[in-house]
């Protein structure tokens, strides 16, 4: 089966107003579209032409739909979850659970009878989040902690009185005793240090730290008491271009700043939030779950995987991304698994070897191929991204 798909989009308020509707050629209703979902999540599956949703035809034939490989590892749930992502706004800074940690998380939550839909629930599922963000335009994001010595360079070279026992503890090496203290300190005591680092970063007038002043000053004048300010000081500022990507392992600390771009993720809704959002935190739990290690090139790149196919490779159990640059000769996919292809470019025609039925999808549509079926044909002109299971 290769079956285009009926998709949701959430109008999440950090949206932009009009990326979605340029990529799908709609027009925009005034309302911020922040993703547009395509997978089999039960939040918000995708619809087949059938009018079932995606979620409900997994849960009820597993092994038709999926595949007896990917119905038993995933123990019949969807593996993935594909989405444009278009912010105007900054995300939260976020991290999410190691399978390991999501599971004894969901169990405590469950113990203790938090509904699913509770503003203060931590974990939704039993499943961790892993996720791969690949930009679609220039896309801003903070991801991972830069390295220490990096750190201490900038908050030398801002010379802000009040931050210099965040620069002691930093200088030491006490990374996670710093970032637990100003994230568990109330709005009210953070201010005057959100308020000195902005002013730092605005009379800053070098350039090793051009991007990084300029972006804290933005994030202090809109997050005045916020400690996740303080969490965007530490962490990477990273530009990237069309193509390039950024993969988020559990335990990554990051935050999207602003842009249009294809993310892809393990089927799961477990956020654990930080700062820059009026949301539920819990600063102890966020700690529990955050991998301390310096990120020093978060930047990640395709690698060829054969003519016109570029796959990003992140080691992730969860999914597999490849990039098809449809042209003049049809392409084949080697992708294992139930498949969503998703065009961002142009017009490709995707089918599948062996069976018939095609899908002509132009950019923002999607079409799911089932886990049974062979290699993905693609045909046309235009830039597709096919997510599988491997």
């Amino acid at each position: 089966m290769v079956a285009k798909l009926s998709n949701t989009i959430r109008d999440y308020a950090w949206g932009s107003l009009t990326a979605i509707p340029a990529l799908t050629g709609s027009t925009p209703d005034g309302k911020p579209q922040a993703e547009l979902w395509m997978g089999a999540h039960e939040s918000a599956s995708s619809i087949l032409p059938s009018g079932e949703a995606l979620y409900d035809v997994v849960s009820s034939q597993p092994t038709e739909t999926l595949g007896e490989e990917t119905a038993l590892r995933f123990d019949g749930r969807f593996p993935f979850l594909a989405k444009i992502l278009a912010a105007a706004q900054p995300l939260s800074i976020q991290a999410h659970p190691s399978p390991e940690q999501a599971v004894e998380g969901y169990a405590r939550d469950e113990a203790a009878g938090i509904p699913k839909d509770a503003a203060d629930r931590n974990y939704k599922d039993a499943w961790p989040k892993p996720e791969i963000l690949i930009a679609l335009e220039p896309f801003d994001a903070l991801v991972g902690f830069r390295p220490l010595e990096r750190t201490v360079a900038f908050l030398d070279a801002l010379a802000a009185e009040e931050l210099s026992g965040l620069t002691d503890l930093l200088r030491d090496g006490k990374l996670r005793e710093a970032f637990t203290a100003f994230m568990s300190s109330d709005r009210d005591a953070i201010r005057p240090q959100v308020t000195a680092l902005g002013e730092a970063c605005r009379r800053y007038a070098g350039d090793a730290f051009a991007v990084e002043a300029a972006t804290l000053d933005q994030l202090a004048a809109d997050f005045p008491d916020d400690p996740g300010v303080l969490a965007a000081l530490l962490l990477n500022r990273v530009r990237l271009d069309r193509f390039q990507a950024v993969y988020l392992p559990a335990g990554n600390v990051h935050a999207y700043l602003r842009g249009t771009g294809f993310e892809v993720m393990a089927n799961s809704d477990n956020v654990l939030r930080g700062g820059l959002t009026r949301k539920h935190i819990d600063v102890p739990e966020l700690v529990s779950v955050v991998d301390f290690e310096a990120l020093a090139d978060p930047v990640l790149e395709g690698t060829a995987e054969a003519a016109g196919i570029t796959r990003y490779e992140t080691g992730c159990a969860y999914f597999a991304v490849r990039r098809a640059d449809v042209g003049a000769e049809p392409l084949t996919v080697n992708a294992e698994g139930p498949r969503i292809v998703a065009v961002v470019d142009g017009t490709v025609t995707v089918g599948a070897e062996g069976i018939e039925v095609t899908e002509s999808l132009s950019a923002g549509q999607s079409a799911f191929v089932r886990g049974p079926e062979g290699p993905c044909t693609l045909r046309g002109s235009g830039t597709a991204f096919v997510v599988s299971a491997r």
